[in-house]
């Protein structure tokens, strides 16, 4: 072979050489190329994976924002609901054992004339009322039928009847049913029975028994007072006239019951019949 092909050879040889070395080069950058993507692929589908996550859990957190927040509303409404009800029902309630009133004919009406007879009476509220003198009340305060209250006091004039064909005995409490700030240690409370007025207040703080404005003492921090009547015939009624009042003359009518609260309810019911 002569120089000039020797030449020539090696010159071919290098060149394969560098093709080579290229191709191995262009083959080692695919392959990298080749893991970037699927590094790259993986991270997007983690990154997909945990946004899905995410998303899940911000939608159950929402939801259960949600339901809370109804819950929440919920529980507000029926607190409102029951203040609502319990102050639409007065400060003085009067009822009668419907058993009584469906079987004997214990009724109650607001009038002498029974056109409607009803087993629950409910009085007016009087809101912030303040306290007054027992002998500023009106002498002509148990004439009038129904709710009839004065800017400070309840007045509430009711009847019942005997509608039915027994003669019977029935009895009558008259019991508290809520009070706060011991409000009732300056309450008075005046029962007419057919004209006949008595006054009840609680006994004095220092126990030392009625006040002198009162005829009778509350029977027990809880009860007011207890009624029997006896012999009560067919057709027979009788009228009652309830008044309530913070007695402004009692030592215990104080600053410190200002805002307090008393819901007072009376209940009748049969207790013989002949």
């Amino acid at each position: 072979m002569s120089k000039k092909d020797k030449e020539k050879a090696a010159q071919t040889e290098a060149e394969n050489k560098e093709l080579d070395e290229s191709t191995e080069a262009a083959v080692k950058e695919s392959a990298k190329a080749k893991d970037k993507d699927k590094e790259t692929a993986l991270r997007d589908a983690l990154h997909i994976r945990r946004t899905a996550k995410e998303v899940k859990k911000y939608t159950v957190l929402m939801r259960v924002t949600g339901l809370m927040t109804v819950a929440l509303i919920g529980f507000i409404a029926i607190g409102y609901a029951i203040s609502y009800f319990y102050n639409k029902y007065g400060s003085f309630t009067i009822k009668v054992n419907k058993y009584d009133m469906v079987n004997q004919g214990l009724s109650l009406s607001e009038t002498p004339e029974f056109d409607k007879t009803v087993s629950v009476l409910t009085a007016d509220i009087v809101y912030d009322m303040t306290n007054i003198s027992g002998n500023d009340l009106p002498d002509n305060i148990d004439k009038i039928n129904g709710n009839h209250n004065g800017r400070n006091y309840i007045a509430y004039t009711f009847y019942v009847h005997n509608s039915g064909k027994d003669t019977v005995t029935y009895e009558g409490d008259l019991t508290i049913q809520n009070v706060t700030k011991n409000v009732d240690e300056a309450i008075r409370v005046a029962l007419y029975t057919n004209g006949k007025k008595e006054v009840y207040g609680k006994t004095k703080s220092t126990g030392s028994g009625k006040e002198n404005d009162c005829d009778k003492e509350f029977l027990t921090s809880a009860q007011v007072m207890h009624t029997k009547v006896s012999d009560f015939e067919p057709g027979a009624t009788n009228k009652y006239t309830v008044v309530i009042w913070l007695e402004g003359n009692d030592p215990d009518c104080v600053d410190e019951i200002i805002g307090g609260v008393i819901k007072m309810q009376m209940d009748f019911r049969i207790v013989e019949n002949t």
